[in-house]
C-alpha cells in the first residue's frame, strides 16, 4: 500500500517538475520576445524621412593643357591629379619662330566631392554642410527617385559649416525639424546619407553627449552613429522622424569612422540658415577680446573663489571691449545678465547677439564685480598684429627678486611712451624660465604685476620683493596694440 502511495507521489512530483520547467521555458521565451519588441525599429522612419535626403555631387572647372606642353609635362600633371595633389602652375613657353601658335587653354568640369543634404522646403531649398559645396563650380543634387537637378548655392557659413542650396522643383517631401532641447543623452538616433558615395545608406546609434565643445560658435551633438566621408550634410533623425542635427564631423585617426561623430544642433543650423536665406550671409557679434579658461590656479591668485567665467587674455585696441572698459586680466562672469560657466559660453553668447546691440558685461576685477556697458560690433577678418619695436640698447641686469621669475626689465624712454601711447610700465628686455613659460617675451611692456600698477623698474622691483614667491603672480602687459594677461609661478 505504501509503495503504491509513494509511486503516485513520485508521479505527481514529476508532472509538477515538468510543468514548472515548461512554465520557466515559456517565461524565458516571453521575456526574450518582450526584449525583441523593445528594440528600436527604424523601418518606418526610413520610409518617412528617406525621400527627403539627397545626394550632392560637386565639380570644379579645371584648365586643360594644350598639346604644346613640354616633354613629360602632361604625365607629370596627370600624376598630381591622380593622387589628389595640388596641380602646379607650369608657365607656358613662347613658341619658337616658325612654329604654329598654340591654341588657348580650355576648361572642363572635373568631380570634386560627394556629400549629403536634406530638403527644408517643398520648393527645393536644401541644407548641407558648407565644406561640401566649398569651391564648387557646379552642384548636382540627386533625389531618391533618381531625378537630378543643378543646384544654386544660396549661401554658406564656414564658421558653423552650414550651407543652403536651391533646386528648381516643387512638391518635394520636406523634413520635420525637431526640438533639440528635448534630445536626451542615450536616446536612439539615425543618420541617412551617402558615405563613400553609397546613396541612401542608413546607420543608427545613440546620443553620446550634448553641448560638446569642439568649435567657437557651436555646441555639437556627439553620437556613436557610423558617419563616414560622404555623410557630411545629412540629417540626424530622432525616433519621431524629426531632424535634430546636421552630421558634420568625425573624430578619427584613420580617416574613417572610429565610434565618435558630431552633428550641428538643428536649432543653431536653422538660426544660421534663416540669415543666409534673408541676406545671403551670417552676421555675428564680437567684443574684441582673446579669452581663456579660468584655471583653479588663476581663480585662487585673484580671489575669485571657484573657476568660472572667461579670462580676458588680451583686449584689441579700439574694440567694443576696450571702449566699454574691459581690461586684460578681467574675468567676464556674465553677459547680458546670463552667467558664464566656462569660457566657450562667451563666444556663443556674443556671436548670437545682433551687431549694434548695447549690452551689459559683468567682470570680476581686483576682488569685486563690475558692470560695464559695451556696444557689440560685427565679426570681421582677423587683423595681423604688428610687433612692438625692440630698442637695441645695453641690456640691464635683473634684480635678485625678478630673477626668480626669469625677468629682466628696463624703464621706458619718453619716446617709447609716446610711440606706444603709454604713461607707465616697464619694458621686458629678457624673458626666461617662468616668464617665458607664461608667454612673455622681449619687447613686451609690463603695466601691472600682482594687481599693482608699475611705472618704473624701482616700483617693479619693490612689488616683486614683497611678493610671496610660493604663489602665482598675475601680470598685465602690452604687446603691440593688444593688452594681455598671464600668470607666472616662480621656480622652486
Amino acid at each position: 500500500m505504501k509503495s503504491q502511495m509513494f509511486g503516485a507521489l513520485r508521479a505527481v512530483l514529476t508532472v509538477a517538475t515538468i510543468s514548472a520547467a515548461v512554465f520557466l521555458v515559456g517565461g524565458q521565451a516571453q521575456s526574450a520576445q518582450a526584449q525583441v519588441r523593445n528594440l528600436p525599429d527604424f523601418t518606418d522612419l526610413v520610409e518617412q524621412v528617406g525621400p527627403s535626403v539627397v545626394n550632392i555631387r560637386t565639380s570644379e572647372k579645371v584648365a586643360l593643357r594644350s598639346a604644346q606642353s613640354g616633354p613629360g609635362e602632361e604625365e607629370l600633371l596627370d600624376f598630381f591629379r591622380r593622387f589628389g595633389l595640388p596641380v602646379p602652375n607650369i608657365p607656358k613657353q613662347a613658341p619658337k619662330k616658325g612654329q604654329p601658335q598654340a591654341p588657348q587653354a580650355q576648361e572642363e568640369e572635373q568631380p570634386k566631392g560627394v556629400g549629403s543634404g536634406f530638403i527644408l522646403s517643398a520648393d527645393g531649398l536644401i541644407m548641407t554642410n558648407a565644406h561640401v559645396v566649398e569651391g564648387a563650380d557646379e552642384v548636382l543634387v540627386t533625389l531618391t527617385d533618381k531625378r537630378e537637378f543643378k543646384a544654386k548655392i544660396i549661401g554658406a557659413d564656414k564658421r558653423s559649416d552650414i550651407a543652403l542650396v536651391k533646386i528648381e522643383a516643387s512638391g518635394l517631401p520636406a523634413v520635420k525639424v525637431g526640438d533639440v532641447n528635448k534630445l536626451r543623452v542615450g536616446e536612439w538616433v539615425m543618420a541617412i546619407g551617402s558615405p563613400f558615395g553609397l546613396e541612401n545608406s542608413v546607420t543608427a546609434g545613440i546620443v553620446s553627449a550634448k553641448l560638446r565643445d569642439t568649435g567657437d560658435y557651436l555646441p555639437f551633438i556627439q553620437t556613436d552613429v557610423a558617419i563616414n566621408p560622404g555623410n557630411s550634410g545629412g540629417p540626424l533623425i530622432n525616433m519621431r522622424g524629426e531632424v535634430v542635427g546636421v552630421n558634420s564631423q568625425i573624430y578619427s585617426r584613420s580617416g574613417g569612422y572610429m565610434g565618435i561623430s558630431f552633428a550641428i544642433p538643428m536649432d543653431e543650423a536653422v538660426r544660421v540658415s534663416d540669415q543666409i536665406r534673408s541676406t545671403g550671409r551670417v552676421s555675428r557679434g564680437r567684443l574684441g577680446v582673446q579669452i581663456d579658461q579660468v584655471s583653479k590656479e588663476v581663480a585662487e591668485s585673484i580671489g575669485l573663489g571657484k573657476p568660472m567665467g572667461a579670462l580676458v587674455r588680451s583686449v584689441e585696441a579700439g574694440s567694443p571691449a576696450e571702449k566699454g572698459g574691459v581690461e586684460a586680466g578681467d574675468i567676464i562672469t556674465k553677459f547680458e545678465g546670463k552667467p558664464i560657466e566656462k569660457s566657450s559660453d562667451l563666444p556663443r553668447m556674443v556671436g548670437g547677439t545682433k551687431p549694434g546691440t548695447k549690452t551689459t558685461v559683468t567682470v570680476f576685477r581686483r576682488g569685486a564685480n563690475r558692470d560695464l556697458t559695451v556696444v557689440v560690433a560685427e565679426v570681421e577678418a582677423d587683423k595681423a598684429m604688428a610687433k612692438a619695436p625692440a630698442a637695441k640698447e645695453d641690456k640691464p641686469k635683473a634684480s635678485l627678486a625678478a630673477q626668480a621669475f626669469g625677468l629682466v626689465v628696463a624703464d621706458l624712454s619718453d619716446g617709447q611712451k609716446k610711440e606706444l601711447s603709454l604713461k607707465s610700465g616697464v619694458r621686458v628686455e629678457a624673458a626666461t624660465d617662468a616668464a617665458a613659460r607664461g608667454g612673455l617675451r622681449e619687447g613686451d611692456v609690463i603695466l601691472q604685476i600682482a594687481n599693482v600698477d608699475v611705472s618704473s623698474v624701482r616700483e617693479f622691483d619693490a612689488v616683486i620683493a614683497k611678493f610671496d614667491k610660493s604663489r602665482a603672480m598675475s601680470v598685465l602687459f602690452r604687446r603691440a596694440d593688444w593688452t594681455q594677461y598671464t600668470v607666472l609661478k616662480a621656480a622652486k
